[in-house]
């Protein structure tokens, strides 16, 4: 039992780690949009880090880098 408390533990501190470096990682994201778009774009809106978080997670699965390699033998 106390095994598995240990996993779970685990998992959930990872889970939290990754949680919070994709939010520390969205905050230039927030800041560049709220310093160079919002001033230079009438009608645009100042957002938030949930916000920022979300157009972060949206281009990345719009965006995704893929590569690809051919082997030539």
């Amino acid at each position: 039992m106390s095994k598995l408390i240990t996993v779970i533990t685990t998992a959930l501190l990872a889970l939290a780690a990754l949680l919070f470096l994709s939010f520390l990682l969205s905050w230039p994201v927030m800041e560049l949009w709220n310093g160079c778009l919002v001033p230079a774009v009438d009608g645009v809106k100042q957002i938030g880090w949930l916000q920022a978080w979300g157009l972060q997670f949206l281009c990345g699965l719009l965006f995704k880098a893929t590569l690809t390699s051919t082997k030539n033998s």
